[in-house]
């Protein structure tokens, strides 16, 4: 590491939100530039700057700040220039020079140990004194935690993300308990909170650090998509993550259990462990399920299957047997869920319900999980589709993992008709049930064979095993799908059959490339030149979309976004940019929500009125319009059309999106779609994942890549086991033997 010392001659940039600053220091006679989170830094201050030198593309060499320490001057004229520095509010150099003259080299003393005697300075009556003493007391405890913190390996935001959450006292109150900076502090997890813990002499036996490791380990699990572990699986994990006994691990779990901080139950003889919010909210899904499926429906008045064939001359098609079914289901039955891929019909049988009820004088709402598929669903249908957070209005404080808000008004329709549902997850519809009333009908339509929710559970898959709701399975392509290779060879996959490639005219195409940088740099030039040149239509930012199997490596999301925006969007000296973690964001970018963030405000204007809401979500995408001139705020305007202002730490939910996962992608459509096959986990790289990869395409899919590696996915159905119960806990309505 490299150190810098000097003084702080000016502040460049301060974020009030963030901490992050960036300042000139002379050092040696030399200015230097130096950036990081150091929220305590002001002109004036004598410092050592411990971090590495840096080349930023736009403003050069720059010094990053990993650690900070002031040297306090000993010296009284040293002294008076720190204090004349402004450095403290309320402190300016006449007043410096009175203190300075009244207690000599003990300046510093007094200000640490007895601030009170500032009081004896002419001048400084109790209103000054008390900005004197709030400024220096701020700065002190704040400099105070956030080296006690770093020197605990914590960085600088997290420092003051500590700060923020516990005050002054933070330091006491993390001492006497480190764990609970897992809970309540984001980005700040179990080894990091059980390294500090170790250095201030926590008992590795404590009930608090098993209780936390534990705590870890089922959270851990369940982000994968799972409602329960198995208590063996925790046993053997938290084991292996903090070296107690299992005897104490098993108490701990038991105790937790006692205090309703865990749920133990059995299923199939197999003992689970469930975090309360993810038991209590597959309970709800259940019991509204069965009510709903169990209750007397308004009978409608009308002979459904003319309906049907007035509906069947105004649109000019023959509707086939499954989706005349699936219309009729949707008058008969309380729930329905229709289920099939691309091109079997699903729209046109939303569609038609929607003009029967209406026709009947009957109110029928639309929503999807993301703004991408409801704007989907209002362009295909003609009618309002909202996202289920904005139909439920879920706004500021709720999570939508909230299991006692039972507060929801009533949806005000007869109908309600949810599409992409294989989205939607436990949380999610625990809510959305919730606000149906009895006698409403819920029609569930999705694609049971894509990628399940990126959140917990497996909802549309598990209540179609249920046996307890009428299912229609769309099977039979029709005209316009079975012209395009997209739609065909979607069913070919999802059959364990090789895709047609490369036919004349068509809109699948296979690029065979044998090495990771070869297929990086094939599928740079296609964005970049070969499809826009090939449809001078596509926008190269908002028409084309790369869809990759993970995170990282060379053609994971992070490499390729950072090499997209080299290309889509680079620097430039119109265009404000802000860092952010190892991230640039500009003007410009394409970026993506990547969690629900219930508070943040967004305005949007609809035939001509202004429209205010709160709530973006998970997988919302959208471009930065602006950025502001001192960095501390940037506008996104999502793809629905709603426009976000970004404070400092709020823009730690955003991501470039010119590349993301294809789990990431569910309920998006984009024009042109590029995706990189390559080997990878067998848990990944599967059919299921091609599939849903495939099939958010509308006008041209490009594979780039491994023969071989197309061909595995094709052929490989391993997948990650879900830990669920819901199918489970709706079988034991009907049989009473599924749970023990």
């Amino acid at each position: 590491m490299d150190v810098v010392e000097g003084f702080i001659e000016g502040i460049v940039f301060k974020s009030e939100d963030t901490g992050y600053v960036v300042v000139k220091v002379n050092s040696n006679n030399k200015t230097v530039t130096a950036v990081g989170t150091v929220p305590f830094l002001r002109e004036g201050q004598h410092v050592k700057l411990t971090g590495s030198w840096k080349v930023h593309k736009q403003f050069g060499e720059q010094f990053s700040i990993t650690k900070c320490e002031e040297i306090v001057p000993d010296t009284i004229d040293g002294i008076e220039k720190y204090l004349s520095s402004g450095i403290i509010r309320g402190i300016g150099p006449v007043t410096a020079k009175k203190i300075i003259e009244h207690f000599g080299e003990d300046t510093i003393d007094v200000l640490d140990n007895n601030i009170n005697r500032l009081k004896e300075i002419e001048g400084i009556g109790d209103k000054k004194f008390s900005i004197i003493c709030e400024s220096y007391l701020e700065q002190h405890d704040l400099k105070d935690i956030m080296i006690y913190f770093q020197g605990q390996g914590i960085s600088h935001g997290q420092c003051l993300k500590i700060y923020k959450k516990f005050g002054p006292n933070a330091k006491e109150i993390v001492q006497k308990n480190p764990y609970i900076l897992c809970k309540e502090i984001k980005g700040i997890g179990f080894l990091t909170a059980d390294k500090l813990a170790e250095s201030i002499g926590i008992d590795r036996e404590s009930d608090s650090r098993i209780k936390s490791g534990i705590d870890f380990i089922i959270n851990r699990f369940c982000s994968s998509g799972n409602t329960y572990m198995p208590k063996k699986l925790v046993i053997e994990e938290t084991k292996e993550l903090i070296r107690v006994k299992e005897e104490l691990i098993e108490e701990n779990i038991y105790n937790a259990s006692l205090e309703n901080q865990l749920i133990i139950q059995k299923i199939n003889n197999v003992e689970a462990v469930f975090i309360p919010v993810y038991y209590y909210s597959e309970l709800g899904i259940t019991e509204k399920i069965a009510k709903l499926s169990l209750e007397n429906y308004q009978t409608i008045n009308t002979d459904i299957e003319f309906e049907i064939e007035v509906f069947e001359k105004k649109q000019e098609i023959r509707l086939a047997a499954s989706q005349k079914e699936a219309i009729i289901g949707a008058f008969t039955d309380g729930i329905e869920i229709i289920t099939g891929g691309p091109g079997t019909g699903k729209t046109t049988i939303i569609k038609s319900i929607i003009d029967i009820y209406e026709n009947q004088g009957m109110k029928v709402l639309l929503a999807a999980p993301t703004g991408r598929a409801a704007k989907r669903m209002s362009e295909s249908t003609g009618r309002e589709a909202k996202t289920i957070h904005r139909l439920l209005d879920i706004g500021a404080g709720e999570e939508n993992t909230d299991i006692g808000n039972d507060s929801y008004e009533p949806l005000d329709g007869d109908v309600v008709i949810i599409d992409e549902a294989s989205m939607i997850d436990i949380f999610l519809m625990n809510n959305l049930l919730k606000a149906i009333r009895l006698g409403t009908r819920l029609i569930v339509v999705g694609d049971v064979d894509q990628l399940p929710s990126v959140g917990a559970g497996n909802v549309l898959k598990d209540l179609i095993n249920s046996g307890l709701i009428k299912v229609v399975r769309l099977k039979e392509i029709f005209r316009q799908g079975a012209e395009s290779l997209i739609i065909t060879n979607a069913h070919r996959i999802n059959q364990g059959e090789m895709p047609l490639l490369n036919r004349k005219d068509k809109d699948f195409y296979f690029i065979k490339e044998d090495n990771m940088e070869s297929i990086l740099q094939v599928l740079l030039d296609l964005i970049n030149r070969r499809l826009p040149n090939f449809n001078r239509n596509w926008d190269k930012r908002k028409d084309i979309q790369v869809l990759t199997p993970m995170k990282k490596g060379i053609l994971g999301v992070l490499n390729l976004n950072e090499k997209l925006q080299e290309i889509l969007n680079p620097p430039s000296k119109e265009k404000k940019e802000k860092k952010q973690r190892n991230l640039i964001l500009r003007e410009g970018d394409k970026v993506m929500q990547t969690k629900n963030n219930y508070s943040i405000k967004w305005s949007l204007l609809s035939e001509g009125e202004s429209i205010e809401g709160e709530g973006v979500f998970n997988g919302d995408m959208g471009f930065i319009k602006s950025i502001s001139e001192d960095g501390r705020t940037l506008t996104v305007v999502f793809d629905d059309e709603k426009k976000v202002v970004y404070d400092s730490e709020s823009t730690e939910e955003l991501e470039l999106a010119y590349a993301i996962t294809i789990h990431k992608s569910q309920g998006s459509e984009f024009k042109v779609v590029i995706i990189p096959a390559f080997m990878g986990s067998p848990f990944l790289m599967n059919r299921n994942l091609l599939y849903t990869g495939i099939t958010r395409a509308k006008e041209l899919l490009t594979v780039v890549g491994y023969s071989r590696a197309l061909q595995y996915m094709v052929t490989n159905t391993e997948s990650m086991e879900r830990y669920s119960t819901l199918e489970l806990r709706i079988k034991d309505l009907l049989c009473n033997d599924a749970l023990s």
